[in-house]
């Protein structure tokens, strides 16, 4: 009896004259996640639909960079941002120092990588451009009502030469990648910047996706 009463908690009780031991024993300290962890797991990792867009152009590789970057501003120097910010007096003076840096297409570029020319140094002929391409004052447009916009905002655009020879400008469509939000707001804005961004891929290359 002491040894038992040493392992489990326990209540002893005389029965007709005879001991008998009614063990109560604790639940196990198991580790579980509850619902509302669980929902909070879900809710971390999730899966949606990206809709992929390609323009194949019958125009070279070379013509279809150059009619790209000719519609696009740049602020490819990293201090233009931040100098642009630190200085604006008012939003209205933001706004017109942001629109100063404009392409013709709403667009600037963020970056640009040539992937063809470090390829080459590895043995590998390829003709890849990469862009990181956006606009502040279009951001803002959908950041406002969800901040996971973030992710995806600026948009990344590559222009290739396949195989055989024909150039491509491809994109991953920004209402498709943030439709994992479920704004309305957000999709609403992020529509707009589908037909600005097709827009630009439609005059760079002479073809729908």
């Amino acid at each position: 009896m002491a040894t038992l009463s040493k392992q489990f908690p326990s209540h002893i009780h005389m029965i007709a004259g005879s001991p008998r031991v009614m063990v109560q024993v604790e639940p196990l300290n198991i580790d579980r996640h509850d619902d509302a962890a669980d929902k909070q797991e879900a809710d971390m990792i999730d899966s949606f639909t990206v809709q992929h867009c390609e323009h194949a152009s019958r125009r070279s590789f070379e013509a279809v960079v150059a009619a790209f970057e000719a519609e696009l501003g740049s602020v490819e120097d990293p201090a233009i941002i931040p100098r642009e910010v630190a200085a604006a007096t008012s939003q209205a003076d933001f706004e017109a120092r942001i629109r100063a840096h404009e392409g013709r297409s709403g667009f600037m570029r963020f970056l640009t990588s040539d992937h063809g020319a470090w390829m080459s140094r590895m043995g590998v002929e390829a003709k890849i451009r990469s862009y990181i391409i956006g606009n502040p004052l279009i951001a803002q447009t959908m950041i406002t009502h969800d901040p996971g916009v973030g992710l995806n905002v600026p948009i990344r655009v590559v222009i290739y030469q396949t195989a055989s020879g024909e150039a491509r400008l491809a994109y991953d469509l920004p209402s498709s990648l943030m439709s994992r939000l479920h704004n309305d707001d957000v999709s609403a804005a992020a529509l707009k910047l589908d037909a600005k961004l097709r827009a630009l891929a439609e005059l760079a290359t002479g073809a729908t996706a």
